[in-house]
């Protein structure tokens, strides 16, 4: 089936950094384009307004996939905003409508098979964010100077004919403390999604794509439009994908949907 006969019940895209050189807004116009939902979920870090804040930069590809945004909103697709920390100046506005799109702390989606997941972004179950701010904007930093030297270890990449490497994501599946840190993360996370009596849990922040249900409940990370460029997808049967869109074709994690499509059945 081609991409652009793809057409879900409801799409989870979250950490996009608009306003930063490392968004792959052209990946996410492209998504957009050629992946159709009645329901969107911007799972927060949309806009990155901490690095617009030391330096402004806005081409017009970003401003596109605003439009992009507007028009599906038009189009009569609910679109619903939950802020991150790195777009938190919009939590000021929570209960208001810009466009038309709907701008929440949370939400709670129900599935057409009746189990409800806690939507959140999740940066409240990140100690560093919470009680640290001045060493997650040095993470930040870091994750930018990864960004930097993967960009230019790609560029030697390509010309020898390999494939795209990541530094940072080597380094959460490979760094000790990184490791310990998402499984930490994911904790929180479950122990929330359970203390609202929910079935799963949605996500974004860590930049770490994932389905997985390993500790007791579905716990579902859309990722980011970074790196990996993915998104989480629900089907008119419940059923969840992880889309990861590469070079305008979606390629679906097949071990995940798997065991998504053996969990939900």
């Amino acid at each position: 089936m081609q991409a652009h006969e793809r057409r879900y019940r409801t799409l989870f895209i979250s950490d996009v950094h608009l306003g930063t050189r490392g968004c792959q807004s052209g990946q996410l116009l492209d998504f957009l384009r050629e992946v159709e939902s009645d329901t969107i979920y911007l799972v927060g870090d949309i806009v990155d307004g901490w690095r617009m804040k030391q330096g402004w930069y806005w081409p017009q590809e970003h401003n596109d996939v605003v439009q992009k945004l507007l028009r599906k909103v038009r189009k009569h697709v609910r679109v619903v905003y939950i802020p991150g920390n790195h777009d938190e100046f919009l939590k000021d506005y929570l209960g208001t409508h810009f466009g038309g799109v709907e701008v929440a702390s949370h939400a709670i989606h129900e599935g057409p098979d009746g189990r409800r997941y806690l939507v959140v972004h999740g940066d409240d179950f990140d100690v560093v964010v919470r009680h640290a701010k001045w060493l997650a904007y040095l993470g930040d930093w870091a994750y930018e100077s990864a960004l930097l030297i993967s960009s230019y270890v790609n560029l030697l990449r390509r010309h020898l004919g390999l494939t795209y490497w990541s530094l940072s994501q080597w380094a959460k599946l490979k760094v000790k403390n990184a490791v310990s840190f998402i499984g930490d993360y994911e904790a929180a996370l479950v122990n929330e999604a359970k203390r609202h009596g929910v079935d799963g849990i949605i996500c974004g922040h860590i930049h770490h794509a994932a389905i997985h249900d390993t500790l007791g409940i579905r716990y579902m990370n859309c990722g980011d439009w970074v790196e990996s460029c993915t998104a989480l997808a629900e089907t008119y049967d419940g059923t969840f994908e992880l889309i990861r869109w590469t070079a305008s074709a979606p390629q679906r994690s097949v071990p995940e949907l798997a065991t998504t499509r053996a969990a939900a059945a």
